[in-house]
């Protein structure tokens, strides 16, 4: 890949990118289609996977989160915590990608009139891209999601403002903040 990018190169890298958005169901795409990968040499194949991994390790720095997959499986030292209202339980943890809402969790069907507008915008996207399912009375994560806040997560859940740092409690009913101010400095 000394010659720089051709447009072999571009198009492998388009039919990734494309194919790891919809796999993140972070943002809606535009463009339903799914370009084929093109035949590229074993070495070129390598080449272009690597630079693929350096952008995807790029871009959540420079704001970037649309490709960004679902963390399989929580730290050994995050604790599940579960958010309850309006006869919903939703289960969550903190993660280095923001804080997880579980797949299973759910969701309020109904938002309250004062909710913000963002998080009516963010709750219909979740739906429209698959995230979130309505199943009975509720809605339910269709997969593992991470959220930007716990107070982000909670909101969508909740369909209301929410401090997510009360609303998120452990087993023993502990929020996050208070968990937070029992730890030495």
């Amino acid at each position: 890949m000394g010659q720089g990018l051709n447009k072999v190169h571009v198009q492998f890298l388009e039919a990734n990118l494309i194919r790891l958005a919809k796999q993140a169901k972070r943002v809606p795409l535009d463009n339903a289609n799914q370009p084929t990968e093109p035949t590229l040499s074993e070495a070129d194949c390598a080449d272009m996977q690597v630079f693929l991994q350096h952008m995807l390790g790029m871009l959540p720095v420079l704001g970037v989160h649309a490709f960004e997959q679902p963390p399989q499986a929580p730290a050994a030292s995050a604790p599940e915590l579960t958010c309850k209202g309006k006869g919903l339980v939703a289960r969550g943890y903190e993660s280095t990608q923001g804080f997880v809402v579980k797949a299973g969790s759910q969701a309020a069907v109904q938002a309250v009139p004062s909710v913000p507008p963002g998080t009516l915008a963010m709750r219909q996207q979740l739906q429209d891209l698959g995230v979130m399912a309505e199943q009975g009375n509720t809605y339910a994560f269709t997969q593992d999601y991470a959220f930007s806040s716990p107070s982000t997560a909670a909101s969508v859940v909740l369909g209301r403002s929410a401090n997510g740092r009360l609303e998120w409690e452990d087993a023993q009913g502990r929020s996050p903040k208070s968990l937070q101010e029992k730890e030495p400095a």
